[in-house]
């Protein structure tokens, strides 16, 4: 049975990780932007995790919605909410994907190596989300 939920508010990225220097070793860490957008996807996975995290191959399914500029014309902004006009610009899709799959560690599933397919895909709307699905592969 596949575990579906929705994370609301803007999707953020992975960020480049960040370095910073502590006596001669140097740490690396994650910009506070996608540590917060992390704690908050966790959050929302956990009200959706199985009893235990799931142990096999899996296959998940993304759908990452954008605002729409507001730049937007009419024109244009009928045709991002019906998904005919689609995101060309940065962030890309595998760094959203990162930040998500990397907040379901342990909450949904063990660890993202378990992950045997990615489906992932970038709107826009009037309601910026991001959509999970994710069901085990047999």
């Amino acid at each position: 049975m596949p575990i579906s939920f929705v994370i609301p508010g803007k999707p953020e990225p992975q960020g480049r990780p960040r370095a910073t220097k502590r006596g001669k070793r140097i740490m690396m860490y994650d910009p506070k932007p996608s540590r917060d957008y992390k704690a908050y996807v966790s959050m929302i996975a956990r009200q959706h995790a199985p009893n235990k995290p799931l142990e096999g191959a899996l296959g998940v399914k993304l759908k990452i919605y954008r605002q729409i500029p507001k730049s937007a014309t009419k024109k244009d902004r009928e045709l991002y909410n019906a998904g005919i006009k689609r995101p060309i610009v940065k962030s890309d899709i595998d760094n959203y994907s990162k930040s998500i799959l990397d907040a379901c560690n342990g909450i949904i599933y063990h660890d993202d190596s378990q992950i045997v397919g990615l489906w992932a895909e970038k709107y826009y709307s009037d309601e910026p989300r991001a959509e999970i699905e994710i069901t085990e592969v047999f």
